[in-house]
């Protein structure tokens, strides 16, 4: 196997040019991941690691990083049907996913509150007046509950709304900055193409309450009149009459994007995470590698083979690969055996990724639970009462994993079809981002053995689908105790009777 080290956003993977599955990779695996098997001389010169850096023993945090050192609107920009949305909802994912508090405010849904008078595009007419006195006094209360709730926790707002005029993004800017004393930041999502824009009315807009009682044709010519009526006044940020604003603006989904005076930290992430995602038609498949030699002994962390089971779900995953006929499939695996032996066989271009090895359980690394409760009895029901943001000693925390798997997130974001053999906490946290499930959810997802996870992206979110491969395995998942350090029967293998 010929093989070639690359370095994507810090996270080293390594990139396979063919599906085999030589000792060469081992023999080198060996050597990175193993520093005992090291001189001492040798060791001296290898930049620290969890075995050469001493922690506190079981250090737990209870709160997540603060990346936010000043309260952020992000306000969106655009005539309707542009994706505005679809933006607001993702980066809010996003950004909850990797510990910043994100909230996002849609002045639709404040405005179907305030009445029930929407019967038609002419609601949305420049010179209804009653209509836009409605609509304004919408906007200004979704600004106010957006203050409110930065002033009471909040980090991130996303005001999702067309703010499709000078006057409306100054307004903002004069409550926002200069009154409250955060930062706004504004994202314009700017489309020409038809096509895009009939979709998107397709698949969200014409499922939406305004037209529940309305055929879709209707709906569609109904809600084409309406952005006619957008724009008559609608005012795309302008560099010169506007070149205080900070914003982006992000054309044809994607195809450019223009960046002005961004600041900081927090505008960074967002202008760099809004650069990667597509719309693009695609699939991820998520699977843990097959059954382990460890997984059959309960123990955790490690890097054995494939128990026999295991190898016949490799070669069971292999055939339900190829019969899928899936175009410009690529698969990632960790750097760990049992992965790599998985996809042996799996005809498609493979790719190692170090940042999707499992977990590191520091000291505890191939230990059962059982030895854990016995020798650590304190610090294993600490891990019960915060299981997200617990480390092991000198290893990780789920906290310290949803930062090493970024950069994972951003390629897959970028990618077509993508197969992704990794591990039961790693898949956990990549399926947290895609469901938007919390931190607490996090940690007790549960992710079975011999079990495909299939991610279609659909308009809002993912359309999940579980593929149960008929090759029995162990349940390595253990759920969440009602007594902090209790143990179900299923891990005890009374130790010492």
């Amino acid at each position: 196997m010929s093989s070639a080290a690359v370095m994507v956003s810090g996270s080293l993977r390594m990139r396979s040019s063919n599906s085999g599955c030589g000792d060469s990779f081992y023999a080198m695996n060996e050597v990175i991941l193993n520093p005992s098997v090291m001189s001492e001389e040798t060791k001296r010169l290898l930049p620290p690691t969890t075995e050469t850096v001493q922690t506190k023993p079981f250090p737990i945090r209870g709160e997540r990083a603060n990346y936010v050192n000043s309260p952020h609107v992000i306000a969106m920009v655009g005539l309707p049907a542009r994706g505005k949305t679809y933006i607001s909802k993702k980066l809010s994912r996003y950004l909850n996913w990797i510990g910043i508090n994100t909230r996002v405010f849609n002045l639709g849904e404040y405005r179907r509150h305030a009445t029930t008078a929407y019967k038609s595009h002419e609601f949305f007419r420049q010179d209804n007046k009653v209509a836009m006195a409605i609509r304004t006094q919408c906007a200004m209360e979704a600004l106010k509950d957006v203050c409110h709730w930065l002033e009471n926790g909040g980090e991130v707002a996303v005001f999702d709304a067309t703010n499709s005029t000078m006057d409306r993004r100054q307004l903002i800017h004069d409550i926002v900055v200069k009154e409250m004393g955060f930062k706004v930041f504004f994202v314009e999502s700017i489309c020409n193409d038809p096509e895009i824009i009939e979709q998107n009315i397709k698949e969200v807009k014409v499922s939406s309450p305004d037209y529940q009682n309305m055929n879709k044709d209707a709906a569609l010519q109904d809600f084409l009149k309406r952005i006619e009526h957008y724009q008559e006044k609608y005012q795309p940020l302008d560099e010169a009459s506007e070149k205080d604003l900070s914003y982006m603006k992000i054309y044809n989904t994607g195809e450019k994007v223009v960046v002005h005076k961004h600041e900081g930290h927090i505008q960074s992430r967002i202008v760099y995470y809004l650069m990667n995602i597509h719309i693009t038609p695609r699939t991820i498949y998520l699977t843990r590698h097959g059954e382990s030699e460890q997984n059959l002994e309960g123990r955790i962390g490690g890097d054995s083979n494939l128990s026999g089971r295991g190898h016949q779900y490799a070669a069971a995953l292999s055939q339900y690969i190829s019969g899928q006929n899936i175009e410009g499939l690529r698969v990632w695996t960790s750097w760990l055996k049992r992965t790599i032996q998985t996809v042996c066989d799996v005809p498609a271009p493979q790719e190692r990724w170090k940042a999707l090895n499992e977990i590191d359980a520091g000291i505890c690394e191939e230990m059962t639970y059982e030895e854990i409760q016995q020798q650590y009895p304190d610090d294993f029901a600490a891990r019960d009462l915060n299981k997200f943001a617990y480390r092991y000693p000198r290893g990780e925390s789920y906290e310290d994993l949803v930062a090493r798997l970024e950069p994972v997130i951003m390629e897959l974001e970028r990618q077509g079809n993508v197969l992704v053999v990794s591990h039961q906490a790693v898949i956990r946290c990549l399926l947290a981002y895609f469901l938007d499930k919390s931190a607490e959810e996090l940690p007790y997802l549960k992710v079975p053995l011999h079990t495909i996870i299939k991610l279609t992206p659909v308009a809002y979110g993912c359309r999940v689908e579980h593929i149960q491969l008929p090759i029995e395995a162990v349940d390595t998942h253990r759920a969440k105790p009602t007594i902090p350090g209790d143990l179900e029967e299923k891990f005890k293998r009374h130790i010492g009777k």
